[in-house]
């Protein structure tokens, strides 16, 4: 019982950072200038991967028969804060908007990477989460690629 718990609560932490990497990006879309159409697609990109995340993430919560979160975290909503102060100083431009991305997709990786180390997640589902791991590096390298290429 205290595994299936523990399990749980490391899923749900990765289905929290998720929310927080939707909401982020649907926020950094709402920010760019309208000529920023093909960097929109990005971010709607990785909110639908995202959400694929949280589907298989969720599923696996649901088969412990617990409830899935459905928040964000806190320290998502007190970055998410300083980007609504941030954007009043420094206004909607892409390079700083694809920075907060950055920082976003370091922070993700991060929740990953200690997913994956602890003892408490089981094998069949650290190779899901692994996966995600792994998709998630590519978006993040693409991210920051593009910060590099926008001056």
């Amino acid at each position: 019982m205290e595994n299936t718990q523990a399990t749980v609560e490391i899923l749900n932490d990765l289905v929290q950072i998720n929310n927080d990497r939707i909401e982020g990006y649907q926020r950094a879309s709402k920010d760019l200038k309208d000529e920023h159409t093909e960097l929109r697609a990005v971010f709607n990109r990785l909110i639908a991967q995202s959400q694929n995340f949280k589907l298989a993430l969720g599923t696996e919560v649901s088969a412990f028969g617990k409830d899935i979160e459905t928040s964000t975290t806190t320290s998502g909503k007190i970055h998410r804060a300083w980007l609504d102060v941030k954007a009043a100083f420094t206004g909607h431009d892409a390079h700083d908007i694809l920075e907060e991305c950055e920082f976003g997709e370091d922070a993700i990786l991060k929740a990953y990477r200690t997913a994956l180390q602890d003892e408490n997640l089981p094998a069949y589902l650290r190779e899901t989460v692994s996966q995600q791991e792994s998709e998630l590096l590519e978006a993040h390298d693409e991210i920051k690629a593009l910060r590099d290429s926008v001056h």
